[in-house]
């Protein structure tokens, strides 16, 4: 992605709009003038390394963001908005992790999983079913079983998936294509629930290839005819397989509609509302066992009980373990410094967790 036409200037022009500010503002904010703002991004004057740094620091980019051009499917995708519109956090935080990606995978020599061919996209209930059933074939998984550290699942068809927490106000998720895979991002502010409900939903957009996408809220299409319904059925049926949760759900009926919902949901690690959609949409329930279910809330007296298991997945910063092996072996190598390290390591590790080194210079990259 090194710039080939855009020019420096060009570059700053575009990262202001993406935050939202005027040149006014980001002339105050840099301690620079509107006018030098003005020439800066016409080209018609240079900057100097301290005024770019200053630069950077206001529109919360890191320099290189400066000198390498955004993916064309975000470029694409952010052509389609609203001039003047700031570009939403997640868009951004993807962006971010793209370039450390690729930044990383350019130093190791690492065989990546080959991703598969396109799946065709699902159109309706019953093809969003299918998709699953193939998904969960390629994936590994038993065709009734639940599913197990997600996160770990997809890093084996290519899509690399992290968690970070972007606050109430951001996305649910969001997917890039890469020329070898892929990068997901899932806003970790979520619930646990709805976290890995979200990655279900960006790995269909990843198997059929979807160049770029941004999900505000997953689940809450409610056309069953929408491309996106059938997104979030699909979802549903990856988590909660047919046949598997039909069995589960009629072993424990009989001991209650509360029990039997907190004793399913914790073996398909799924919040209430998702339960209680796929149960009703597999016609295992009626509408008000549904809204019932979707009130139930497990209790720590549950858990103690029932000895259940308190899933984490996805919790945040949650970063793919081959993505952390590769940052620690250039680490290692001291092909970076520990503040390049800890920097893409997304405050996952603080300074007493990266292994010890031989005593030597660092060559920072």
């Amino acid at each position: 992605m090194e710039i080939r036409d855009v020019t420096l200037g060009e570059r700053i022009a575009e990262g202001r709009g993406l935050r939202g500010l005027t040149q006014d503002r980001l002339a105050h904010a840099a301690d620079l003038s509107r006018t030098a703002i003005a020439k800066i991004e016409s080209g018609t004057r240079r900057v100097s390394a301290l005024e770019l740094v200053a630069i950077a620091q206001a529109l919360n980019f890191r320099l290189d963001w400066f000198t390498n051009a955004s993916p064309p499917a975000m470029v694409s995708h952010r052509n389609l908005s609203e001039p003047g519109a700031p570009s939403p956090s997640i868009d951004l935080a993807l962006e971010m992790l793209v370039r450390d990606v690729e930044f990383v995978a350019s130093q190791i020599q690492r065989s990546r999983p080959a991703p598969p061919s396109p799946l065709d996209a699902p159109a309706h209930a019953q093809q969003a079913d299918d998709v699953a059933a193939t998904a969960r074939g390629l994936l590994g998984l038993p065709a009734d079983e639940p599913v197990h550290d997600l996160q770990h699942l997809v890093a084996s068809l290519g899509l690399l998936a992290f968690s970070l927490d972007l606050g109430q106000e951001g996305a649910d998720a969001a997917t890039i294509l890469l020329p070898d895979g892929g990068v997901s991002l899932i806003n970790g502010d979520r619930s646990v629930g709805r976290r890995r409900l979200a990655l279900a939903h960006e790995l269909c957009h990843y198997l059929v290839a979807d160049d770029y996408r941004i999900d505000w809220q997953v689940a809450v299409a409610n056309d069953a005819d929408t491309r996106e319904a059938a997104f979030d059925r699909f979802a549903r049926a990856l988590l909660l397989p047919g046949t598997g949760l039909e069995s589960t759900w009629r072993d424990h009926r009989g001991e209650g509609l509360r029990l039997a919902a907190v004793l399913t949901g914790s073996r398909f690690q799924v919040d209430m509302t998702t339960l209680a959609r796929r149960l009703r949409e597999l016609d295992l329930i009626g509408s008000e066992e549904s809204t019932a279910i979707r009130a139930v809330r497990t209790t720590k007296g549950d858990i103690v009980e029932w000895g259940l298991h308190v899933p984490h997945d996805l919790e945040p910063p949650a970063l793919p373990i081959a993505y952390q092996q590769d940052v620690l072996r250039l680490y290692e190598r001291e092909l970076i410094s520990e503040d390049r390290a800890l920097d893409l390591l997304y405050g996952a590790y603080g300074d007493d967790d990266l292994p010890p080194l031989a005593p030597g210079k660092i060559s920072e990259i």
